[in-house]
């Protein structure tokens, strides 16, 4: 069953990349007049192409970090911005915005280079500085009341900046919504980069968070170095979480929900889960971008308003339907 569902996503993201080809603002005939028209092929290549993929890569890396938060706080609840990181990012995007009087989606060159750069550190930071709050990887608990405190403090301290500075409202708004509109082939590189890798290193450490679902206790009895691993695991959701958000700014729920999908579908270790959870992420995110492209073409909703009412109705309907919310110990 699980190879079954890894390959129905597979076909599902190839499917909704030729689709993700074909909508837009200048309509389905673009592509079919795109060998002939340079102006039509370049609407393909360099906005629709790249946005598609952009869509997929950022689903994918939140899909992959909510897998990871869940098994690591054995908690069904758990996010990729748990740790305070969405805040941090929020707080960076302002701050970068004020010191460079621009919208981070009109941005140019090194400036539009700086507010993801400004994006990814928050997050990065907030992360670190819930770490130090916690006074490490040790007790998850503290863990999450540290994100809790740190994602007020740090999204206080975004306000006050807005507040003083009410030009970039508008503009901060943009990021806070989601937008992979401006998703380009550079940002694709970087995200399928940092993808591999940490998809690579979380697949190595499934055994951990596969101990983890049976207790702290069976964790240590069976030798496992929890301390040290549960760091590294909560680098990992940092690094995903971080590179996803300084891309396309906050999209909801993708990563609380797409592994809470796999779990619906398939029973799975940990190693199969995390697979699936980036793939079911794309494939989620995708699925939102197009309909915010199509919904009321030729304008766009911002696709974090659409992954907030269909996740949150998926897991409405989880919480009261025959299916129930599964931990990660479920898996």
């Amino acid at each position: 069953m699980r190879c079954w569902l890894a390959l129905i996503l597979l076909a599902a993201s190839m499917a909704l990349a030729l689709l993700g080809a074909c909508v837009g603002s200048a309509g389905w005939e673009s592509v079919w007049s795109a060998r002939s028209d340079p102006l039509a092929w370049q609407i393909v290549t360099d906005i629709r192409l790249p946005r598609t993929l952009g869509a997929w890569l950022a689903g994918a890396l939140l899909g992959l970090a909510g897998a990871i938060a869940q098994g690591v706080f054995r908690n069904p609840l758990a996010d990729p911005y748990l740790l305070g990181s969405a805040s941090g990012a929020s707080l960076g995007v302002a701050l970068s915005m004020a010191a460079l009087g621009a919208s981070p989606f009109a941005l140019a060159g090194m400036a539009r280079l700086g507010v993801s750069g400004a994006a990814f550190m928050g997050a990065a930071l907030a992360v670190l500085l819930t770490l130090s709050l916690a006074g490490g990887a040790h007790n998850t608990l503290r863990l999450l009341l540290a994100g809790v405190v740190v994602g007020v403090v740090l999204g206080a301290a975004a306000s006050l900046v807005l507040l003083m500075n009410p030009d970039i409202m508008q503009a901060m708004q943009s990021f806070m919504l989601g937008s992979t509109a401006f998703v380009g082939w550079d940002a694709c590189a970087l995200m399928l980069a940092v993808l591999l890798p940490v998809l690579l290193c979380a697949w190595s450490l499934g055994r951990v968070l596969d101990g983890l679902a049976l207790g702290e206790a069976t964790a240590h009895s069976l030798g496992l170095p929890l301390a040290p691993m549960r760091l590294a695991l909560l680098l990992l959701l940092a690094l995903a979480t971080g590179t996803a958000v300084a891309q396309t700014g906050l999209v909801a729920f993708v990563g609380l929900a797409a592994p809470h999908l796999v779990r619906s579908t398939v029973r799975a270790m940990h190693r199969w889960l995390l697979l699936l959870s980036a793939g079911m992420g794309g494939v989620l995110l995708l699925s939102a971008d197009l309909l915010a492209r199509w919904l009321i073409a030729p304008q766009e909703l911002p696709v974090g308003v659409l992954t907030a009412a269909l996740g949150g109705s998926y897991l409405l309907w989880l919480m009261q339907g025959r299916h129930g919310l599964r931990g990660g110990g479920d898996a």
